[in-house]
């Protein structure tokens, strides 16, 4: 009777010891929580990593609606200015004490010197002597003389070696658009007035006309993108 007894005491105290020896086991909802604060992770990464990839696009499209903005306001500012030198050339203007003839602005001086020093002071005007390219020109421009017995210098002198009159720009004077009176020698030029176009030595003192061409302003300039 003692020892079954003193069995059953063993049997109990092991079973006690062997149960006490396992590992406790972790409760279900440890692990299920774990897991979702990895997929909560990984939604919140995806949304941020969305959302800069939309401010990026957003941030592209507005630079490029404003570029072609831009580019589109350039291409009609260019055209309408295009339209204005066309159709107004009016509107662009000379310098002071310049007088706007068609395509050109001419000056016209009151004092009188020879032809080659009339040639200096308009090549320092950034201009040149008068270039008369047709009897249309001429007669503008016998328009803007108030007083016939003043006597201009133009471009056109009687070249030695050909014998011929050139204008200052290298061309030869065509005799079915000027008639030259006077005498043709040596070291003769030309001058207009309100009765005639007349040749007289170049060391003589006249007033003179320069001339430059009118130059369309370029108030907006379009940047390249």
């Amino acid at each position: 009777m003692d020892r079954q007894v003193i069995y059953a005491d063993l049997n109990l105290s092991r079973g006690s010891c062997f149960a006490s020896s396992s590992p406790p086991s972790l409760p279900q909802d440890v692990c299920q929580g774990s897991a979702w604060h990895q997929f909560a992770l990984k939604l919140g990464c995806t949304a941020v990593i969305l959302l800069t990839l939309t401010v990026i696009g957003l941030s592209v499209s507005v630079i490029f609606l404003r570029q072609n903005s831009s580019i589109e306001e350039c291409r009609v500012d260019v055209q309408v200015n295009g339209n204005e030198t066309t159709e107004k050339p009016n509107l662009l203007q000379c310098p002071v004490h310049w007088h706007l003839l068609q395509e050109k602005c001419l000056f016209f001086s009151h004092a009188s010197n020879t032809w080659k020093d009339s040639l200096t002071d308009c090549s320092a005007k950034e201009s040149s002597l008068l270039l008369i390219q047709d009897q249309e020109e001429l007669r503008l421009i016998r328009g803007l003389i108030y007083k016939k017995e003043i006597l201009f210098w133009i471009g056109l002198n009687l070249t030695l070696s050909e014998k011929k009159w050139k204008w200052i720009n290298g061309s030869f004077l065509n005799s079915n658009i000027l008639q030259i009176a006077g005498y043709n020698k040596e070291s003769s030029c030309v001058y207009i007035s309100l009765t005639g176009i007349v040749s007289e030595n170049c060391d003589a003192e006249n007033q003179w006309i320069c001339q430059k061409e009118l130059k369309p302003d370029r108030n907006k300039i379009c940047s390249k993108f």
